[in-house]
């Protein structure tokens, strides 16, 4: 089966006043027809510019791309009308209503009956009581489905997903992490979603890239990601004076990575059940208070911060 994307040495490079920055540089990678992929990592990392080289937004400097089916660089206007875009800031105009947005998008891409479509997008993500409301009116979640309904009014094969639930409350990211599920599951559509939200890409995706300066560090389920990672972590609340317990415990045989430095240090190792008593003897020598152990699976906040450092700089 063809791959809904393929990329070949995928780079991008920006021109400045301080001289030529790379914000991606050489990503391979296949997503399959029907995948829910996440691609993560820090502020800069190249996530938001690698997706809009694949939805021809940017033009890439070098490498090329086969996105549902189109080449990227000799058929821009197919691979166009193939997929869907949701930018994360969105793109609804003010005063104009739903029902408005839907109908303008279902022209723009010439289908046959566009109020039927919009219609039938209103109904597909409960837009009913909204759709002659002017958008500026409509909640931050409200103002997502609509967004969301925009992006798949011409039923692409493929969808990108820039930040989706940026901003939102948590009743409003559960009830959008619904909508992408069912739109997987009755339209079998290709998702591919940027998020800084790891608890979001854990849960919807069937594999994450994890990129960091432009280049891609690694892709794998989130399953096996954590996995990699360590069997366990080891969490340590400590007492007031824990200024020299990072550092300590980050040079201890067997510790693979520390994250935190206050008062509360998660701990990633082979064996976490065999650190605890290391871990405490060093932190009881240093008098640094121990006021809680415990062991948990590693998390795919875990699995990013390991493989990042955390940080990243640039252009996004």
């Amino acid at each position: 089966m063809d791959a809904a994307i393929e990329t070949t040495d995928l780079s991008k490079t920006f021109r400045s006043k301080q001289g030529e920055v790379t914000a991606v540089r050489d990503l391979t990678f296949q997503v399959s027809p029907g995948e829910v992929v996440g691609l993560l990592g820090p502020n800069g990392a190249g996530k938001t510019t690698t997706m809009r080289m694949l939805s021809t937004l940017e033009r890439p400097t070098s490498g090329n791309a086969v996105v549902a089916g189109h080449d990227l660089l000799r058929d821009p206007h197919g691979v166009r009308q193939s997929i869907g875009l949701v930018a994360q800031s969105g793109g609804t105009r003010p005063i104009a209503t739903a029902r408005d947005e839907l109908l303008l998008q279902a022209r723009i891409h010439r289908l046959p009956d566009p109020a039927a479509r919009a219609q039938a997008m209103i109904e597909a993500f409960h837009l009913a009581d909204l759709a002659d409301r002017p958008s500026m009116t409509l909640s931050g979640g409200q103002r997502r489905r609509l967004d969301l309904a925009i992006g798949l009014v011409h039923s692409p094969r493929l969808l990108f997903l820039d930040e989706p639930t940026a901003a939102l409350d948590p009743p409003s990211r559960a009830d959008l992490w619904q909508h992408i599920r069912d739109l997987r599951r009755r339209a079998g559509a290709t998702i591919v979603l940027s998020t800084h939200h790891l608890d979001e890409a854990d849960a919807l995706c069937d594999r994450v890239l994890i990129v960091d300066h432009g280049r891609l560090v690694a892709e794998d389920s989130p399953a096996r990601l954590k996995q990699q990672l360590g069997d366990d972590v080891l969490i340590v609340d400590l007492g007031p004076d824990h200024g020299r317990a990072h550092d300590a415990v980050a040079g201890l045989p067997g510790v693979r990575g520390v994250r935190g430095d206050g008062a509360q240090l998660r701990i990633g190792g082979e064996n976490a059940d065999e650190l605890v008593s290391r871990v405490v003897l060093t932190l009881h020598d240093l008098g640094v208070e121990v006021r809680g152990v415990r062991v948990e699976r590693p998390t795919l906040d875990d699995v990013f911060l390991a493989l990042t450092a955390g940080a990243g700089t640039g252009h996004a």
